[in-house]
């Protein structure tokens, strides 16, 4: 149990050395940004300018870390569902489960540390390359830029303290493992099982009831005062914490939906079963993806409220111009958020077909064909990938909307307004989608199509 097993912990590695490494980037290339502003200051402002921009890295590295914490505490939440029957078997000669779940944190520490430093090379020489490129073309001047400043400790520090405690709180699975689980197989709570938490379930229903309450008063207080923005923010964080608790109630019930389009061949039919026969590993799978969506979608529709709401009272050509440019900006650095939920989303699929080998030896002593196994395989990805991003941009479309209107809804002439959906996110959410389905399912349709049924059924 205390081996490191590199195979189940790249995707993990992977997901912290992206997060350290646009924490790094961001905060290199805003500090030089910094220094070019500096040099052609004339107003003193440079330094004023140089603390917004440290501000805003700082939010987006918050954003990036939040967003890999959770997807890597979905990853060792799955990978302790495999581990079900070895940690069975420990129990059952003697060791205890705050031991074991030390084990697994002590591997999160692990991949925190590994993803940290791996992190620090890729981030600096990205940011090096830009400036290196930006100098050759002569789009930025020769200045005395700086790669190496005490501030780029807050992502890497932040990266491995999270990947850590994601770890420890992904391995809480371990504390309910009993030694008369090591007669079975990787176990995962049925629906029922779910249902049956009531404590849970309550509690996200009352965080996501009081936080669109809260996102209700911000509107009404935006017509007021612009700081009701703030107000809106709390209500976000609660109301989406909300939504993570309850994802294995909410995600089985956009899968059944999605199911439909499905239903008609038999690889269909059982890909949808799959799919919402444990919720906890679909909510684990799409969790990541939906906060994904959901970040790239609420600034978008915030940025198209706000320019339909500033409109009628400014200059519409200069207006358009300067949110096309502040749009691209964010809305890649949001990107990158999204990306790591990505990866996170291909890593749990990945996973769990790993830990089916002897279900996917069944279907093939059955009669299921290669083609078939592939077939469900895909179908499950896109299934999984649909439902999260309508889940996402169903959510995002709200918080946009409530950011926008609560932020500029006492300025004059400003009213009540409906949000604005910028079609070219929609486009850009299903083309990506369709990318994503396709790389979720390669790595596991070959892994369910190369093992014999006879060596399949004899895995333990």
């Amino acid at each position: 149990m205390n081996r490191f097993r590199w195979r189940e912990h790249r995707p993990s590695i992977l997901v912290a050395v992206l997060s350290s490494a646009f924490g790094v980037a961001l905060l290199q290339v805003t500090g030089n940004l910094a220094v070019i502003i500096g040099a052609d200051d004339t107003t003193g402002s440079s330094a004023t300018v140089a603390v917004m921009l440290a501000i805003v890295a700082l939010v987006f590295i918050v954003i990036s870390t939040y967003v890999g914490s959770v997807v890597t505490a979905n990853t060792f939440s799955t990978i302790i569902a495999g581990r079900t029957r070895t940690i069975a078997l420990l129990r059952l000669v003697g060791a205890s489960a705050h031991t074991l779940r030390r084990g697994v944190a002590k591997e999160g520490l692990i991949v925190g540390l590994i993803g940290a430093a791996l992190g620090i090379v890729v981030g600096t020489a990205l940011s090096g390359s830009l400036v290196l490129v930006g100098v050759t073309t002569d789009t930025i001047p020769a200045l005395g830029y700086r790669f190496a400043d005490p501030v780029l400790l807050v992502p890497i520090v932040a990266v491995v303290l999270t990947t850590w405690l994601a770890s420890w709180v992904g391995a809480r699975r371990v504390l309910h493992v009993t030694p008369m689980q090591a007669t079975g197989a990787s176990v995962e709570s049925r629906a029922e099982d779910v249902s049956a938490r009531r404590g849970r379930n309550v509690t996200a229903v009352v965080l996501f009831a009081i936080g669109t309450l809260i996102l209700a008063a911000s509107v009404a207080l935006g017509f007021i005062n612009p700081a009701a923005v703030l107000v809106g923010v709390v209500g976000g964080i609660l109301s989406f914490t909300g939504v993570i608790l309850g994802a294995p109630l909410v995600m089985p019930a956009a899968l059944r939906l999605v199911g439909r389009l499905f239903s008609r061949s038999a690889a269909g039919r059982l890909a949808a079963e799959n799919a919402v026969r444990y919720p906890e590993r679909s909510a684990r799978t799409t969790i990541g993806l939906v906060i994904g969506v959901t970040l790239v979608t609420m600034f978008a529709v915030a940025a198209a409220t706000f320019q339909q709401l500033l409109r009628p009272l400014s200059d519409a050509a200069d207006l358009d111009q300067l949110m096309a440019v502040i749009v691209g900006i964010f809305s890649v650095l949001i990107g990158f958020s999204a990306l790591i939920a990505a990866v996170g989303m291909v890593n749990n699929l990945s996973l769990s077909v790993l830990q089916r080998t002897r279900e996917l030896g069944l279907l093939r002593a059955l009669g299921f064909t290669n083609a078939q196994l592939r077939s469900m395989v895909r179908v499950e990805a896109a299934q999984l990938t649909i439902a999260a991003m309508l889940v996402g941009l169903v959510l995002g479309t709200g918080y946009g909307w409530v950011g926008a209107q609560s932020l500029l809804g006492a300025m004059p002439g400003a009213s009540l307004m409906l949000p604005v959906i910028p079609w070219w996110l929609v486009a850009v959410v299903v083309g990506a989608g369709a990318v994503l389905t396709v790389a979720a399912s390669v790595a596991p349709t070959r892994r369910a199509t190369s093992i014999a049924p006879v060596v399949a059924l004899a895995v333990e």
